[in-house]
């Protein structure tokens, strides 16, 4: 068991500390942060950045993986150019566990806040299984019941957002709708307005609905691969823009399927490890629920009649299992597959997988699904697209312009 250092988060720092998410789920990130404030913490996101590779390897090794270097670089910026005294935030880093370097996100912040002058900030390590514990933040049973829905939010945002807006007529209107929902929808979860979630789901659904779009179809673009460089535009360098600018309509999976494939593989690997098998019940009831308020999502969608979302969790599994095995768990393991294989059976013949580089769980779980993937799809384009600090902007976007050429 790791040593417990830094320093607590208590429950006077509730009312008086700002908690800091590290900059990722930009569609979610709005819903999450009104989810915490509806149950009383100060809470924001960080957002955007700059030199953010020179403040972060100040304090940490420049073998660390990038998307641990743009957050450490993210919380230092924040209290580097004052935008939040020291004294009154902390800092929350998400971890789901597993064999990566993300692993040691937790400690590797703290160590780095220490070094750069800045011991006296509590980092909170946000995850289900109740590791590093802080007297003054806990889960809640309500806590996590609006996280789950500001998830939900994000998800349906996510894909009807990029449904409409490459066929937009008025140029922005997508944008302006999308932000008029996060505004209207944060004030709902802090507020616990809004009804049913079904209802909310109908209104963001005729929301997009109304938009006027024209066009023939655009060639369609997935973008798969490890979660943090897959969502986060920091870490992705734009890459839905991009991708737009080059006339293309991007496909990318929802939060809901990876939040559930977390659970799952921690459940299968509980199962292979534990001889006493008491959680059993625990676990299998949390995914029966889960699994639940994503069919009651997708069903809302489906009557809707317009609009598609990513195929429910069961299914991307069975698509999953006819090109890597189910036990394939560590990291964003078998899922990469399934995204993959999802977005080739909705049409697209240009899939893009995403990582850091150097992440030796990316290269076994991304890249060493590519030859299936290339002999059971042999029409569909698939290209890796490997991200860090050093590599320039014309390499990167010369692997994205060989993962755009049709095959």
């Amino acid at each position: 068991m790791s040593e417990t250092i830094g320093v607590s988060f208590t429950r006077k720092m509730k009312k008086t500390h700002t908690i800091l998410l590290p900059q990722m789920l930009e569609y979610h990130s709005p819903f999450l942060q009104a989810a915490f404030e509806a149950n009383g913490y100060r809470f924001a996101v960080l957002q955007g950045g700059a030199r953010l590779k020179e403040r972060a390897l100040r304090c940490i090794n420049n073998d660390y993986c990038y998307p641990g270097i743009l957050i450490v670089g993210q919380m230092l910026e924040a209290l580097q150019e004052g935008r939040y005294p020291a004294n009154r935030v902390a800092f929350m880093e998400p971890q789901a566990g597993g064999a990566c370097r993300a692993g040691n996100y937790y400690q590797v912040i703290i160590r780095a806040m220490s070094r750069c002058g800045y011991g006296q900030v509590p980092v909170i390590s946000l995850n289900y299984k109740g590791q590093e514990k802080h007297p003054g933040f806990r889960i809640t049973p309500r806590l996590f019941l609006d996280a789950v829905r500001a998830v939900c939010y994000g998800d349906l945002i996510l894909s009807l957002y990029h449904q409409v807006k490459p066929y937009e007529q008025e140029p922005g209107s997508t944008d302006r709708v999308k932000d008029e929902l996060e505004r209207e929808l944060m004030e709902q979860l802090r507020a616990r307005r809004g009804g049913a979630r079904r209802k909310v789901y109908r209104h963001i659904l005729e929301a997009f609905g109304e938009i006027a779009v024209h066009g023939a179809p655009k060639r369609k673009v997935a973008i798969a691969g490890e979660i943090y460089i897959k969502y986060c535009s920091l870490g992705n360098h734009g890459l839905e823009q991009y991708l737009d600018r080059q006339g293309c309509q991007c496909l990318m999976g929802g939060f809901i399927n990876y939040a559930i494939y977390v659970l799952d593989s921690d459940y299968r690997a509980y199962q292979i490890n534990t001889k006493r098998q008491v959680l059993k019940g625990g676990y299998e009831l949390a995914l029966k629920w889960l699994k639940k308020i994503q069919r009651e999502l997708y069903r809302e969608v489906e009557k809707f009649g317009r609009f598609e979302m990513d195929p429910p969790f069961e299914e991307m599994k069975r698509l999953a299992g006819e090109l890597v095995g189910n036990d394939c768990i560590t990291g964003d393991g078998w899922l990469v597959a399934a995204e993959a294989a999802a977005a080739v059976e909705k049409g697209c013949r240009n899939v893009l997988i995403v990582h850091p580089f150097g992440c030796l769980v990316s290269h076994v779980c991304e890249r060493g699904i590519l030859k299936r993937l290339k002999a059971k799809y042999p029409q569909v384009n698939f290209q890796t697209v490997e991200y860090d600090y050093d590599s320039s902007d014309a390499l990167r976007e010369s692997r994205i312009m060989l993962g755009l050429a049709q095959i």
